[in-house]
Order: structure tokens, then C-alpha cells, then sequence
């Protein structure tokens, strides 16, 4: 492994954009101290909700590239875009939303196996392939702070990473590496006085500037919780039924980004931006599986999805709902039950 460092970089770069990854930048594998500290004092604060498995021994490991990967020297961090655009919803058709990362297909696969693609570059490179190991958001690595400490951009106040050329809908991944490659340097920028993202959150989860709070969170609670969701809440979520972009919507750091998604990341037909709500009330088990293979939407289930679709419908003021909702009744899931006897109280006073 002799090769010029800063030829490797470049040449890297080049291989990175021919694979249509659209940022890339290097940082040193250093221990993440920031990154730590400030996981550390949220998860003190008990911000994590009941996402357990975002603890403080995984916190610890996913800060110290040397345990995840011993003589790791290297992080080469990639961003991709899935900002696409969709089409308008049929007039007069009751519609959920669905945050944008969601449109398209599972985004964990497919990035990976462009990252693998760049591993095998660097073993072309180098004659002998590296010790190397990929992440995707699905293992302990804290890809937004490798992010921007290899350049791609900084942190915002909505806690997503801000880029100047693609704003923040952006898939993130890692590749922690022994290969010895010139580190980029982070960027000199943050939000100012802005706090745009902060006054739109309708639910008030960011509690303060790079503070999100998970249980006020639209995108944990149509998501990752498998409970009830709160009384107090159900009527903020409106209709979104998984995921929340308000605050990346209202960023000024995303006015003027022109869409550059993936193929896989295009709306697919019976999920994508705005699915019609009154059928996915009504999928079984075997229905919901064939229609959200392979999409991030799995994630929710079934009796999570359906619960927020019946929300949704109370939220809608729309005595069509009411039918369906009374067919939810019966389903064989109480959270569904639960959700959908609520919506039809919310109903109630609805005149047709």
C-alpha cells in the first residue's frame, strides 16, 4: 500500500462519481470524542424514547473506529441524494404522506453495495484488497459526524447534516478503512440566527438548537414505536402516516436543490410520496409484505403502518373514512383497534 496518498484520494473521487455518488470525502479514523459526548448527554436525557437499542455501550463502540475495525487509519464518507419528485395526488382521493427517504426502494442495500464497489476500487488500486468494513445505518458508526469531519458539510440545528450543493436529503455511508488516504477538512459554516426548522416542528421535538427529543419526534413515532401513540399527539401528526420532512422542508438549505435521485429511490407504485390511504387500512399480513417489499416502510409493520393510517384518516375530517375505520374494528391487531376507535370518535361530529 504505497501508493501517493493524495493520487489515491483523487482517483478514488473520480471512481465514487462514475458509481453516482454524488458527495464523498475523507476524514482519519480518530476516535469521535464530540460525536460521543454529545450522544452520551441525549441519551441521558432520555431523548432516545423507547429505542433501546440506542444505548450507552453502543454509543461508546460506534465513537472508536479502532474497536469496529483494529488499525483502521481511514473513513471515506459518502452522501447520495434521494431527493426526487412526485406527482400530485388524485383530486379528492384521501392521501397519507411519507417522508422522502421512504419513496423509493430500501436505501441500506442499495448504498452498500456501491461502497462495495469502491472497496474493490481501492484493492485494484493497491494490489492487495484493505481491511475494510461498510456502514449504512444499520451498524454502530456515527456516519453524520464522519460526514463532517471528512467535509461534506456541517451539522444543522434540525440535527440532519447540511451540504452547500445538495441540502439534507441525502442517504449517508462509511467505509472505515486501514488504507492511509489524505483527509478532507470540515467546513467553516452553520445555520446562523436561523431557527426555521425548530418553529415548523409541529410537535416541538427539536426542544432546542441540535436537540431533537425522539417522543415528540413524527418520524419515531410513525416508525420506530410500537406502542400507542400519545392522546396529546395523534392529532399534530396530521396526515402523515410514516416519517416527517417539515423540518428539512422549511431549510433554506434545500430552496434551490434540484432533484438527482436514484432509480431505486424514484416513488414506487402503491407506496411513493402520498399512498391512498383507505386500502392500506385494509391490507393483511400477506398484503403488506408484497406491497413494502424491499421499502423502508417494512420498518413501521403492519400494526404500526395501520395505526398511523387510521390517525391519519381521523385527522382527515372526512366522513368517508368512517366505514373503513369501522372495518379496522375488527382487526386482528388491538393497536390498529385502538387507533381506529379514535379516529371514529374524532369523526363523530364531522357533518358529511
Amino acid at each position: 500500500m504505497l501508493a501517493n496518498v493524495s493520487v489515491l484520494k483523487r482517483a478514488l473521487k473520480e471512481r465514487a462519481a462514475e458509481l453516482g455518488l454524488h458527495l464523498v470525502g475523507i476524514a482519519s479514523a480518530e476516535p469521535c470524542e464530540g460525536a460521543q459526548a454529545r450522544t452520551l448527554a441525549w441519551l441521558e436525557r432520555g431523548y432516545q424514547a423507547e429505542m433501546g437499542w440506542m444505548n450507552e455501550q453502543r454509543a461508546r463502540l460506534a465513537c472508536q473506529p479502532e474497536q469496529l475495525l483494529p488499525g483502521a487509519r481511514s473513513v471515506i464518507s459518502v452522501g447520495v441524494s434521494y431527493l426526487a419528485e412526485a406527482p400530485e395526488p388524485e383530486a379528492g382521493v384521501l392521501v397519507g404522506r411519507v417522508a422522502r427517504y421512504a419513496w423509493g426502494d430500501d436505501y441500506h442495500e442499495v448504498l452498500r453495495e456501491r461502497l462495495g464497489r469502491l472497496v474493490d476500487f481501492l484493492e485494484q488500486r493497491l494490489g492487495a484488497r484493505p481491511r475494510a468494513r461498510v456502514f449504512v445505518d444499520s451498524s454502530p458508526f456515527p456516519e453524520r459526524e464522519a460526514a463532517v469531519r471528512a467535509g461534506l458539510g456541517f451539522y444543522g440545528k434540525n440535527t440532519n447534516l447540511l451540504t452547500g450543493l445538495l441540502g439534507s436529503f441525502l442517504f449517508l455511508g462509511a467505509i472505515l478503512t486501514d488504507a492511509e488516504l489524505e483527509p478532507d477538512q470540515p467546513p467553516a459554516r452553520d445555520c446562523g440566527q436561523c431557527r426555521l426548522c425548530l418553529d415548523a416542528c409541529p410537535t416541538g421535538a427539536l426542544v432546542a438548537p441540535y436537540q431533537l427529543d425522539a417522543r415528540r419526534c413524527i418520524a419515531y413515532l410513525t416508525i420506530e414505536l410500537r406502542g400507542s401513540i400519545s392522546w396529546e399527539l395523534r392529532p399534530v401528526l396530521g396526515d402523515h402516516v410514516f416519517g416527517c420532512d417539515i423540518c428539512q422542508e422549511v431549510c433554506p438549505w434545500n430552496r434551490r436543490v434540484r432533484p438527482l435521485a436514484w432509480p431505486e429511490f424514484q416513488p414506487r407504485p402503491g407506496a411513493g410520496a402520498r399512498p391512498e390511504l383507505i386500502p392500506l387500512l385494509a391490507l393483511d399480513a400477506a398484503g403488506f409484505r408484497a406491497r413494502f417489499r424491499r421499502s423502508p416502510m417494512r420498518r413501521a409493520r403492519r400494526a404500526g403502518l395501520l395505526r398511523n393510517v387510521a390517525v391519519a384518516l381521523g385527522n382527515s375530517g372526512d366522513r368517508r373514512a368512517v366505514p373503513p375505520l369501522i372495518g379496522a374494528l375488527q382487526d386482528p391487531d388491538a393497536l390498529v383497534r385502538e387507533h381506529a376507535a379514535w379516529a371514529l370518535e374524532r369523526l363523530r361530529g364531522v357533518q358529511i
